[in-house]
């Protein structure tokens, strides 16, 4: 299995904004999208964006960090499931929430997924988000295997996004 890795330097938080609102046009049910970063990177940001982007424009977005999942119908007729794992005590937590069912037919955005074990990485689509220096600049690595990369294609040339076999 081949993997694509990226690296991004977005100047603020309105460049990784537009990042996940080009990407969001490119999903389809039982993509997983894996965001890690430390606390106040822009995760649940780039979520929002995403969330945004294929749902109503003034569709609230609170950050699941309480609830654990949102849910989202988008225009297409499909479930994004936005779930926030920090909060977790034990990984099999997960599974109450409804994890499985979202794998198997929803779009699913995970922040924290370091807190469980066992993602089918296959069809996931790795998203780092670090601070850059002392500003508001970000690093923003996206990695996939090539379950991903005919459509992360299409992100290439837009807003400098395009995507190098390792």
């Amino acid at each position: 299995m081949s993997s694509y890795h990226k690296t991004i330097i977005a100047e603020d938080l309105s460049q990784t904004e537009a990042l996940a609102q080009d990407l969001a046009p490119l999903l389809r049910p039982q993509d997983i999208i894996l965001l890690s970063g430390d606390l106040g990177t822009g995760k649940t940001a780039f979520c929002r964006a995403l969330i945004r982007a294929l749902t109503s424009a003034d569709e609230e977005v609170p950050s699941p960090t309480f609830t654990l999942v949102q849910l989202y119908p988008t225009y297409h007729e499909e479930t994004i499931w936005h779930f926030d794992l920090y909060r977790l005590k034990e990984p099999e937590e997960v599974w109450e929430l409804g994890i499985e069912e979202a794998f198997s037919n929803a779009i699913s955005l995970i922040e924290w997924p370091e807190r469980l074990p066992g993602i089918p990485l296959e069809k996931a689509l790795r998203v780092g988000i670090f601070m850059e220096g002392t500003g508001h600049k970000r690093r923003i690595e996206l990695s996939a295997t090539d379950y991903w990369f005919p459509r992360l294609e299409e992100l290439t040339g837009t807003r400098g996004v395009g995507f190098d076999d390792l």
